[in-house]
């Protein structure tokens, strides 16, 4: 047989594609086995082994189901959000795989609004500005606005959407970010959210002073089967917790923080006034 020999650590998509072969192998199966049981080709699964043809979303969560892995913490849909979203932080990828499952989600954000509630124009004012940094590419800008929106869409899924408690540092609502159109629209994007069945949004004040327990983003997830977790990051990498014990910490201080926070009503009312221009 014609066998091509890989190379894992040369690429994400070649250590994709040599742990596809791995575990085809471990069951006994042909490319074409696998293919059958996975709903391709065994041609397509050759190019995906072998790099010619990068994974998607479908093929990674079709191999999670037939090798079972979908429940573990390396999942092929981890995998491949890492290949698509190679810009983005260590450890958020994995984050967002688990972010669209949960059954709540709890945030906290500094400076700029969190990507859950930005509109699309929001969303790329910001990536393009990190193009013009020589942050990322042009590439990788749109697969940031384009994530944005998978996301979102967790929120208003039709079954079991999850129950999303933000809050804001006032930095967020005041930092001016794509001029006064952009802006507007965001405020107002802000105020809808809060409208939410399944959403609770409040800012955290600057007169809260010292009372505010983060310094840094921080979101907390809870599953489906009650498991906890948390990623927060720095400007220079992300880090996923998935031990309750540290999380349940840092949930306790999340409520804290949300108990110090404005109320709703009074966080879309300074919404509104910064809206008309009100200080």
């Amino acid at each position: 047989m014609n066998r091509k020999e890989l190379a894992p650590e040369s690429s994400p998509e070649a250590a994709f594609g040599a742990r596809i072969r791995r575990l085809r192998e471990a069951h006994g199966w042909k490319q074409e086995e696998l293919g059958r049981h996975m709903g391709y080709s065994g041609t397509h699964i050759s190019a995906v082994e072998t790099g010619r043809k990068l994974p998607t979303l479908r093929f990674s969560r079709s191999a999670d189901h037939v090798f079972e892995t979908g429940d573990t913490a390396d999942t092929f849909e981890r995998q491949w959000r890492e290949i698509r979203h190679g810009s983005l932080l260590e450890g958020f990828p994995e984050y967002v795989g688990y972010e669209g499952r949960a059954a709540e989600i709890r945030l906290y954000e500094v400076g700029v609004l969190p990507g859950l509630l930005q509109t699309p124009e929001y969303a790329t004012v910001l990536a393009e500005s990190a193009v013009k940094r020589g942050a990322i590419t042009s590439e990788q800008a749109r697969e940031r606005v384009c994530l944005v929106t998978e996301r979102q869409a967790a929120l208003v899924r039709k079954s079991a959407p999850p129950l999303v408690l933000v809050v804001l540092d006032e930095s967020c609502i005041r930092r001016p970010v794509g001029g006064s159109a952009v802006m507007d629209a965001q405020l107002a994007r802000l105020v809808e959210f809060a409208e939410l069945p399944n959403t609770v949004l409040q800012v955290a004040p600057f007169g809260m002073g010292e009372r505010r327990p983060f310094d840094l983003p921080l979101y907390i997830l809870t599953l489906s089967d009650r498991q906890l977790m948390s990623y927060a990051e720095s400007t220079q990498r992300g880090h996923l917790e998935r031990e309750s014990t540290s999380v349940v910490t840092l949930l306790t201080a999340y409520h804290q923080l949300q108990a110090e926070a404005l109320s709703q009503a009074a966080s879309v009312a300074m919404i509104e006034q910064l809206r008309k221009g009100t200080p």
